[in-house]
């Protein structure tokens, strides 16, 4: 099913034929500096079988990306339930992870942008919140060019003490602010 078209992208269902791309995504040292580390081919199996599951169940989620042009995956962009401890959870988060070769081209903004038309015209969402660490300034570059506002900074409780990613920042957006 495709639930989000832009002028060069698709958010749509998965297929198996995008394990392969998003493993070799997930394993991009480069592309996943910013989480606690890279996954297996195993780990993104059951993290695609977990995507799968929550798009059945919920009917939104972590959207796969396609570039139009040339059928090509790029990543996903999509609603993820955030239940871990903190003072603004349970929230619907907005997030994506594009490959390398997809970045410096809008894809982000452009995708995020329909999708949080989608989340509150289609799912009818009222807030969404997106975070990330500190150190991700290009995430939160395109948190602040599809509309959020800055929020407050916390510690990602599941991050360990220590850790480069463990400050993080929250964005929030209304669905007022799109009207």
């Amino acid at each position: 099913m495709l639930y989000v078209e832009t002028s060069r992208l698709k958010l749509r269902d998965w297929d198996e034929t995008d394990i392969v791309p998003f493993a070799a995504l997930n394993a991009d040292g480069n592309v996943m500096r910013y989480f606690p580390k890279t996954l297996s081919t195993e780990e993104t199996e059951a993290f695609y079988i977990l995507i799968v599951d929550k798009i059945k169940a919920n009917g939104y989620g972590l959207f796969a990306v396609e570039e139009k042009e040339t059928n090509e995956f790029l990543g996903f962009i999509g609603f993820h339930r955030a239940t871990f401890a903190a003072d603004f959870t349970p929230c619907i988060e907005i997030g994506w992870r594009l490959k390398e070769a997809a970045w410096g081209k809008g894809f982000a903004t452009e995708g995020a942008a329909a999708c949080l038309q989608y989340g509150f015209t289609k799912l009818g969402f009222t807030d969404i919140y997106s975070f990330t660490a500190e150190v991700n300034t290009p995430s939160q570059n395109v948190m602040r060019k599809i509309g959020m506002q800055y929020v407050k900074n916390f510690d990602h409780p599941k991050l360990k003490q220590g850790s480069i990613l463990k400050k993080h920042v929250l964005y929030h957006i209304n669905s007022n602010l799109l009207k």
